[in-house]
């Protein structure tokens, strides 16, 4: 039986993905790919990726652009600190690398934003370096593979995780005596086999066994715990918040805030935000400002990774615009210009429903 790596590596040049737009492509677009596929899905990220390329072409237009640009072409995509981070890792690159993109994986991974499995993907898949890599769908098809119980997320058993990773990567050809060893893009093949087979057979729900192409020895499949591997993150309860968001609009005119540059949705540009609607009503009199009653919109839930937000919109028009709301940190535009300004999505679903048209 071939090797684990030599069989994913086979499979992948005929059944994986080869039209992904980043690939084949220079480290920078490889870095950005990566940053804008964790936790998002391929075909979320397609899209924000080929808007994000053609406003940045390369790693300097990143450097230079305003961070308020930035966050607006993230703006939709969620977990808004990978943006943050990327643009921040660009200005680094810019000053310390001459907008060359590192080639070196210590220098890589000392980039903000960038973890472990992140350096090593960038480093095989656009250096064809020799390096293991462990995102999510990787820790799933080797829990599977290599029968490893225990959640992911356990520091022990992500060191298992590891050094099967390590285990598995195909032998340099001075290594192997007698086979045609990993050339170069090997390694990026099998990294590429490696991600494409969590993504497209070994997937969370309904894996599709029959055209693995290392099933023959896996150990889930064997033992019959397809099901259950890998082990379950640990049920515990999610924290739920309550928060009003202020439609404060004079025209076709709305009041955004700036919120502070850390934090949920840090940097970016989202509604007056209130514990509950009596503290929106009592910094609205504070203000001393002429108005409607306003009007309560259903409210609707956003989920994050650690919370549910339960939103409360309350649209209220002035008969005036104050200028003494548009202080330091607040901006009045237009609707059309608010949709195109870095805000967060629960924000653009809001303007979109109750603000359009």
């Amino acid at each position: 039986m071939q090797p684990f790596a030599q069989r994913l590596i086979a499979w992948q040049r005929l059944h994986g993905r080869h039209s992904l737009p980043w690939q084949h492509a220079s480290a920078y677009h490889v870095w950005l790919s990566e940053i804008m596929l964790q936790q998002t899905q391929v075909a979320t990220v397609i899209p924000y990726y080929q808007r994000f390329i053609s406003a940045y072409p390369d790693v300097n237009a990143l450097a230079t652009a305003s961070m308020d640009d930035v966050l607006a072409h993230w703006s939709g995509l969620g977990y808004y600190a990978r943006g943050r981070n990327l643009h921040r890792a660009a200005q680094i690159i810019a000053e310390n690398f001459g907008g060359e993109f590192p080639r070196n994986f210590e220098h890589i991974i000392e980039l903000p934003g960038i973890g472990r499995s992140t350096a090593a993907a960038i480093c095989a898949l656009a250096y064809h370096e020799r390096r293991a890599i462990l995102d999510g769908n990787v820790k799933r098809v080797l829990a599977r593979y290599c029968g490893i119980e225990g959640w992911a997320g356990d520091k022990k058993v992500e060191e298992k995780l590891w050094q099967q990773a390590e285990n598995l990567l195909p032998l340099p050809s001075r290594e192997r005596v007698g086979e045609r060893g990993a050339d170069d893009h090997d390694i990026a093949t099998y990294t590429q086999a490696l991600m494409d087979m969590g993504a497209t057979v070994c997937t969370r729900s309904k894996p599709r066994c029959e055209a693995c192409p290392v099933q023959s020895d896996c150990v889930a499949l064997a033992t019959d715990r397809i099901r259950q591997l890998p082990t379950p993150r640990p049920r515990k309860a999610i924290p739920e918040r309550h928060a009003t968001m202020l439609l404060l609009m004079h025209g076709n005119d709305i009041l955004l805030e700036k919120r502070a540059s850390v934090g949920i949705w840090g940097g970016m540009w989202s509604l007056p935000q209130f514990d509950d609607e009596a503290s929106a009503r009592n910094w609205f009199v504070q203000q001393d400002l002429a108005a409607d009653n306003g009007e309560r919109w259903a409210t609707f839930t956003h989920t994050f990774t650690h919370f549910k937000l339960h939103i409360s919109p309350l649209q209220i028009y002035l008969q005036r615009k104050p200028s003494m709301v548009a202080q330091a940190g607040n901006v009045w535009l237009s609707v059309d210009e608010a949709m195109g300004a870095a805000i967060p999505k629960p924000v653009r679903v809001l303007l979109e429903k109750y603000c359009l048209g």
